[in-house]
């Protein structure tokens, strides 16, 4: 025998793994290599072996037997002689380095031997247990369900659900509110009779009919319903008006795209009229569902008085507003160029125009070129114009030239050159010939010319970009229009007419290189302007267009910002936006070439009498502007001097832009242009504009130049601008992306699965997109989003309100939230647990200087502090300190803090104290939910309605009508002193217990509930002792004793550690504990 072997082949075996191959062990070495002349060993041996391998395969094979395991594992050797002498096999000693390695293997088997025994233990033990009882399934949490009939007042004696449920909580609430009139404001105010500054006005910015809303107008909403709701209780009259545009390219492009997708057909296919009553009834059906969601978001607008854009009394509004600025003089006709979009065949405003910006080479698919074709950008091409001889026949000079767009080439009438640039001596005068039209093209000299670009000489294609037209109306260039609306090739293109222009791009590469004439390509950055509406390259052509002067407005513009008429809001983030916008002022660009919108109230006049139609200048005054067609003939037969009948008029068959049409939302919605309107007079102008910062120019500034040209007064005093709503990871909200969410899903609460299903119902997204957005929604949204109800996604958007240009909303946030209202509702059925029927909250509101509790007077104090900043925050329209104040007041305070406090209170405390602590719980209660009723409209309502009422408030039906609460200048200042005093005595208690619980985490025993000594003056113990049955219950300690420093010092002797209690960097108390003993 060779005593250590046995623990010897065991730690191998343990190291190698029984049954598993080694670099150094080839096979898995087992009993069977034993040889027959060690009989003793070899059976030692194959026992260890045996347990190892048992212990191995029951690592790796789940289905192993236990009972099975725990028998070999009982056969196992449960100890290793740790002394056994250090010999090989073959009899020698070992070598120290072997001794060394041998030591680790013992000590290492040792362990696993050990920890093996214990396993046995385990399953023995577990063998004799009795069974344990089958896990008890939890029922589905059942969801209270509410059966009130639309529009009545809910009835909340019947039950107190004892969870928050979003969905219960809210029904009923909206359609009652509704019905009993509060959102108008009539109700405070029948007569609409309330002074100016009694007033709150706002129009909602209408969204567009193209789909449904989305996060960013969530936030519009719960940003204006809170405003709104907090002035409506603060007694003003109050009007939230809403509204629905009619979004002239975005709808017909919706349309379009839905036609096109669904019968193969376009809108020419189809004809105007009937197309038109397409478009309605898309309209009808996005229009409701955005009515709904505005709903759905608890927002009390005023739904009597709802304005489509295009509904009759818009459109005389429209035509109005046009009639005059064209009467005096601000309107006109003229062709220039124009940013084209030949997907859509329109013209469009700068404004309408995204820039993709190109480093690089770069393919590109372009609309209206086939699915699967791209097209190179971000390249400067270089080709050769031979010079013409006298006779204008081609020679073998040429010029060469370089240009981004070499599709254009076909419209080129001229090429100019920097005079200074010796390359092109002698050439300035002469022309080049065309080498697919024939026709000269003159060289001319310009000092604009960047000789370093390209090749120092420009190419001119005047109808087609815009420097290229100043050089026209500089030089005298033809302007040749190579392309027809739909972006083809026309007939002045020769050989390439009918090629869509990027095919056209690839013919005329081909036929240069065919020529001799193409050069080289050469990478060049570049800006591509791009149709924000269809996605297509917006093609610069000169066209016939309507447009609004804009320089006297944007001065008046500017001016009102400048002098304080108009506030824009966060104060100095935007005002340089603004005045870059309206002192840097172009003319407004009106006429849109679409058939939905408000058609152009203009008339085109034309004579019977042939001889007089011939005589007549085609001009400008061939056009008039009317109300109608009778009033255009009226107006036409005066001006020309000739009888009705020998004239016609026919309407122009463009549509004005939508922009046009909205930037008179503001008045148009009250009445406009009948001056004795009574809302008019209520009404306007409005208090303030809240909307996104994206549309400052859009759509601010043209209402505050449309209301200042048409009504000679501002639109609204204020203006704030809120942020942007990006994705968690700050990205644009896209639907290419997946991140768009319906605010309708984060309310109710959505599975994977049912937002795939709403990226397939979107049939204008193309297939391609779905699945990349589908792979989106399942990255950020593996498990749906969960319900979160209403009043948790308004109070979530609010606060993050802090940042002004971009939010990244993240919905486990939101989520978040919906806790918080649970922790709300909890809270509340906790404390009106308190309240017996015979409760009667008074009707004095509890003061600091009456409460003797130093509890009821410090949580006082935070409740006025909450109120004022509430106050102070909506006042600002800063939203963020508001919501961060009442989040901080019920968790941190009210629940963490006082509902504690009160417990030995309502327990064991006098008559008295309970009864002073039921009148400031009850306060607390009922002025935290009118607080908060802004932001979270369902939950106030429902638990205000659950809450006794104060004599004085027993008449007021809803919390939205009830009176906001405020703390006045005079109370503040009265009670200043006590409030400080309260807070700073009741906060070194807090420190206090926080400073108890500290010490027990940190003791080594952790004891649960243990003995406390604080060492302190006479006058901090004066404050402690009053309050010891309240420290013990926050600070979850068994007793609390009040030593002076002798008594400290002994207990110290005694290995007690004492901690600093500080506040304000100086020591007040020293604080140690010690655990309970427990005797028998």
């Amino acid at each position: 025998m060779v005593p250590g072997l046995q623990a010897h082949s065991a730690c191998l075996l343990f190291f190698f793994g029984a049954g598993f191959p080694s670099p150094h062990r080839p096979f898995p070495l087992s009993s069977d290599t034993m040889t027959a002349d060690q009989p003793e060993v070899a059976g030692a041996t194959a026992t260890t072996v045996s347990s190892v391998d048992s212990k191995l395969s029951e690592l790796s094979v789940e289905s192993a037997d236990a009972s099975a395991a725990a028998a070999a594992a009982a056969a196992a050797p449960t100890t290793i002689d740790m002394n056994a002498p250090f010999i090989n096999p073959d009899g020698t000693p070992m070598t120290k380095n072997q001794i060394k390695n041998e030591e680790k293997r013992r000590a290492k088997m040792e362990k696993f031997l050990a920890k093996q025994a214990k396993q046995s233990e385990k399953a023995a033990a577990a063998k004799d247990a009795p069974k344990k009882a089958p896990k008890v399934v939890k029922a589905p949490v059942e969801i209270p369900v509410d059966n009130t009939p639309k529009g009545s007042k809910k009835d909340t004696a019947a039950q107190f659900p004892s969870s928050y449920h979003p969905t219960y909580v809210e029904s009923a609430w909206y359609s009652w509110w509704q019905e009993s009139g509060f959102f108008k404001p009539e109700y405070s105010h029948p007569n609409l009779d309330a002074a100016p500054e009694d007033t709150f006005t706002i129009v909602i910015p209408p969204p567009n009919v193209t789909g449904s809303l989305h996060l960013g107008h969530a936030l519009t909403n719960a940003v204006e319903d809170s405003l709104v709701r907090w002035n409506r209780m603060n007694g003003k009259m109050t009007l939230w008006l809403p509204g629905t545009d009619h979004a002239g390219i975005a709808t017909q492009s919706a349309v379009e795209r839905q036609l096109y997708r669904e019968t193969g057909q376009t809108r020419h296919d189809l004809g105007r009229e009937k197309f038109i009553e397409k478009i309605w009834a898309w309209k009808d059906r996005f229009g409701n569902r955005i009515c709904d969601q505005i709903s759905r978001l608890g927002c009390s607008v005023d739904w009597s008085r709802h304005r489509f854009t295009m509904d009759p009394s818009m459109s005389e509004a429209v035509t109005e507003a046009f009639v005059r600025l064209f009467e005096k003089g601000y309107i006109y006709r003229t062709t220039r160029l124009v940013n084209w979009c030949p997907h859509l065949r329109t013209a469009l405003s700068n404004l309408e125009v995204d820039h993709m910006e190109l480093t690089e080479p770069t393919m590109l698919k372009v609309p209206g070129h086939g699915e699967d074709k791209r097209y190179e950008f971000g390249v400067l091409i270089k080709f050769a114009y031979k010079l013409a001889d006298e006779a204008g026949q081609p020679t073998d000079e040429e010029i060469v030239v370089a240009t981004t767009r070499i599709e254009t080439m076909l419209g080129d009438t001229g090429i100019i050159v920097n005079p200074a640039d010796p390359r092109y001596e002698g050439l300035v005068g002469r022309s080049a010939v065309h080498p697919f039209l024939g026709h000269l093209i003159p060289i001319r000299a310009d000092e604009s010319v960047d000789i370093e670009f390209g090749t120092g000489a420009v190419k001119i294609t005047p109808a087609h970009d815009p420097n290229d037209y100043e050089m026209h109306k500089k030089h005298g260039f033809e302007l040749v229009t190579i392309f027809s609306d739909d972006g083809r090739i026309n007939a002045r293109g020769g050989q390439f007419e009918g090629l869509m222009r990027f095919d056209a791009r690839e013919a005329v590469i081909a036929a240069l290189k065919e020529k001799g004439l193409y050069r080289e390509t050469v990478s060049n950055p570049m800006s591509i302007p791009i149709c924000s509406r269809s996605g297509d390259v917006i093609e610069p052509m000169p066209k016939p267009q309507w447009y609004v002067k804009t320089d006297e407005f944007s001065a008046q513009a500017a001016d009102a910002v400048r002098s304080g008429k108009i506030q824009i809001l966060p104060e100095g983030v935007f005002d340089r936006t603004w005045f870059h916008w309206m002192e840097s002022p172009q003319d407004w660009c009106i006429s849109r070439q679409l058939w939905w919108g408000h058609q152009i109230p203009v008339y085109r006049v034309t004579f019977v009498c042939e001889a007089l139609e011939a005589s007549t200048p085609d001009d400008d005054a061939r056009w008039i502007a009317a109300r109608s067609a009778d009033e255009a003939l009226d107006q036409a037969a005066k001006n020309f001097g000739v009888a009705r009948d020998q004239i016609t008029v026919e309407q122009d068959s463009d549509v004005l832009d939508t922009w046009f049409s909205s930037g008179l939302f503001p008045f148009a919605t009250m009445g406009w242009p009948n001056a004795e309107s009574p809302d008019l007079k209520a009404f306007f102008p409005n208090s303030i504009l809240e909307t996104g910062h994206d549309i400052i120019f859009f759509w601010v500034a043209r209402m505050v130049m449309m209301s200042l040209a048409l009504t000679g007064e501002v639109p609204f005093s204020k203006v704030f601008l809120h942020a942007m709503v990006r994705d968690a990871h700050g990205r644009k909200m896209s639907k290419s992306l997946g991140n768009v969410i319906d605010p309708i899903h984060m309310i109710e609460g959505v599975s994977l699965q049912q937002l795939h299903d709403a990226l397939d119902a979107d049939t204008n997204l193309p297939a391609s997109e779905r699945q990349v957005a589908k792979q989106g929604q399942r990255k950020d949204f593996p498990k749906g989003i969960g319900e979160c109800g209403t009043d948790a996604l308004r109070f979530a958007l609010c606060a993050y309100t802090l940042q002004p240009r971009d939010i990244n909303l993240d919905v486990k946030r939101v989520e978040a939230y919906r806790n918080f209202c649970n922790k709300i509702w909890n809270g509340f059925r906790f404390a009106m647990d308190k309240f017996d029927a015979s409760f009667q909250p008074s009707d004095a509101i509890p003061r600091l200087e009456t409460l003797p509790s130093l509890a009821d007077r410090w949580i006082i104090a935070r409740l006025n502090a909450c109120i004022q900043a509430c106050n102070e925050g909506l006042e600002q329209f800063n939203f963020a300190d508001p919501t961060q104040a009442l989040y901080a007041f019920f968790m941190n305070e009210f629940c963490d803090v006082y509902l504690e406090w009160t417990k030995p209170v309502f327990l064991s405390g006098s008559d008295a104290a309970k009864a002073d602590a039921r009148q400031v719980l009850y306060n607390c209660l009922d002025v935290y939910l009118r607080l908060m009723h802004p932001f979270m409209p369902y939950i106030t309502e429902e638990l205000y309605q659950r809450l006794p009422r104060r004599a004085v408030h027993a008449a007021i039906p809803s919390i939205m009508v009830s009176p906001y609460p405020k703390v006045s200048a005079a109370e503040q200042e009265a009670e200043a002193e006590a409030s400080a005093t309260a807070t700073s005595q009741f906060d070194l208690i807090l420190e206090l217990a926080r400073v108890i619980r500290q010490a027990t985490a940190e003791h080594a025993e952790k004891p649960r509930r243990p003995d406390c000594f604080v060492a302190t003056s006479a006058e901090h113990a004066d404050l402690f002792r009053p309050e010891t049955e309240s420290i013990l219950s926050i600070a979850r300690a068994a007793s609390l004793s009040l030593v002076d420093d002798a008594q400290a010092d002994a207990l110290a002797a005694e290995g007690l550690v004492f901690h600093d209690l500080t506040m304000k960097e100086a020591v007040v108390a020293r604080v140690a504990i010690r655990p309970v003993v427990v005797t028998a």
